[in-house]
């Protein structure tokens, strides 16, 4: 393949501007200017502020906010997703737009309203941003995994993505040990943002359940979870490569693409029948996807009046209530096709106007004080005792090794769905996608439950 140059990569003609033409795009960016940066009776950025008595309010409202935090993430997500490694080992456009805002917010490029205006748009109550993103991404995620997969995965799959994540522990315990890390340390600030799904159905909802229960910040542990999520991704993304290689030196190691030994075993196809959706569909799974949240929101209020001894967040409540209605097939397949609708709506459009919102909280002087050696080795650690204890019982699961490292390795310890791709495509395995999504979806699921467990007893 040839490769493309400079000017192929940016030329500015050929980026998708979320549907936008080039020129409505420039416009957009142009209002947006103007309502940052141009004073407006002497007060700089004076059109998102009111003055009164003094006190300097923000008065961009959710929806002025949502247009600014799109532009953004527009701007730079489309250049992320185009510079060269960084789109293939870091995590493109979605990773550029978080750095993009946190820079900007750290240096006060913008003005202190604005940021303020971000913080209410994505993390303060009553509402915000975070309280359609979350269970949108939730509920379109779980349901729309083929249920024979879900069935079958929790049988005999699950089981070795558990194994996967006690090896992480081991490895990332051991090796921040040698750190002076504390084992509880690693695990809730190491282990669970890296096995936990990706960014937007893992580090992001584990960060509100952090928020909720200590009552600091979100984007405090957000910050160092992206970091060393990020650490994690390119490592996996490496390893899918090696592991690929290893096979053509151990053929006995791989089944070539065959996860499960037993051939006939291999049933998990995600075929299952589904319509074509529209706008009915989509609105019909958006406040299907509202009664399951509040219906999670009873559950987390009962099971405080129990007194259990740890806390299990609503979020948590959701995955286990989405499950059990597609485990039971009780959701019509019209309703399916407009959560997965849905899901794509938020996961592909929307990701890039949280991550905006998200990096705008976020001091990137943190970041950069994770980037240090101990952090990476312990990344290195998490990653390869998953896949170091998944390939050494494998084949007692009647699983290749080399493919069950692939699937419940590498894709729980990458970026979800995009990290999913990055890694399978390094190892040149690409039909092994279901499997890959039962790891990002059901078992970044069951991370989220294991960290509402973790952090209720010891945040």
């Amino acid at each position: 393949m040839k490769k493309k140059s400079f000017k192929d990569l940016f030329d500015l003609k050929k980026f998708e501007w979320s549907g936008l033409s080039l020129p409505m795009f420039a416009v957009m960016v142009a209002i947006v200017l103007i309502i940052v940066y141009a004073p407006y009776k002497g007060v700089p950025g004076g059109f998102i502020t009111s003055i009164k008595d003094g006190n300097v309010k923000t008065s961009i409202s959710f929806f002025g906010m949502l247009t600014f935090l799109g532009v953004f993430g527009i701007l730079f997500g489309n250049i992320g997703d185009r510079i060269p490694y960084w789109n293939d080992y870091v995590g493109g456009g979605t990773v550029l737009v978080f750095f993009a805002a946190a820079i900007f917010g750290t240096y006060q490029f913008v003005p202190e309203t604005l940021l303020k205006a971000a913080t209410i748009f994505y993390n303060k109550n009553p509402i915000n941003f975070l309280d359609l993103f979350i269970p949108a991404l939730i509920v379109g995620s779980v349901l729309t995994v083929n249920r024979h997969v879900l069935i079958k995965a929790i049988g005999g799959y699950i089981p070795l993505i558990i194994i996967g994540v006690i090896g992480s522990a081991i490895g990332g315990v051991a090796v921040g040990l040698l750190f002076g890390k504390a084992p509880l340390d690693v695990v809730m600030n190491y282990v669970l943002p890296i096995m936990g799904g990706g960014t937007g159905a893992g580090a992001i909802p584990l960060s509100e359940m952090w928020a909720t229960k200590t009552g600091r910040p979100a984007s405090e542990w957000f910050a160092f979870a992206i970091s060393i999520l990020t650490i994690a991704n390119i490592l996996a993304i490496i390893t899918g490569a090696l592991l690929n290689m290893l096979g053509e030196k151990k053929p006995s190691l791989t089944g070539n693409g065959a996860l499960m030994m037993d051939s006939e075993a291999e049933g998990v196809k995600d075929k299952e029948d589904v319509v074509e959706s529209g706008q009915t569909e989509f609105t019909a799974a958006l406040f299907f996807t509202g009664g399951l949240t509040l219906l999670s929101l009873i559950l987390g209020k009962l099971w405080e009046l129990l007194n259990a001894p740890f806390e299990i967040h609503r979020l948590a409540f959701l995955i286990i209530i989405t499950a059990l209605l597609n485990i039971f097939n009780v959701v019509p397949v019209s309703l399916k096709s407009g959560a997965k609708k849905m899901q794509v709506f938020f996961a592909k459009h929307m990701i890039w106007v949280l991550m905006a919102a998200v990096g705008f909280e976020t001091d990137v002087k943190e970041i950069i004080n994770a980037l240090s050696p101990s952090n990476f080795f312990i990344a290195l650690a998490i990653v390869y005792g998953a896949i170091g204890l998944i390939m050494l019982v494998a084949k007692y699961m009647k699983f290749y090794p080399v493919e069950a490292a692939i699937t419940a390795g590498l894709c729980m310890a990458n970026r979800g769905g995009s990290g999913d791709v990055a890694v399978l495509g390094a190892a040149h395995r690409m039909q092994l996608m279901p499997f890959a999504q039962i790891s990002s979806r059901i078992g970044g699921a069951m991370i989220l439950i294991l960290g509402s467990v973790i952090f209720g007893i010891f945040a």
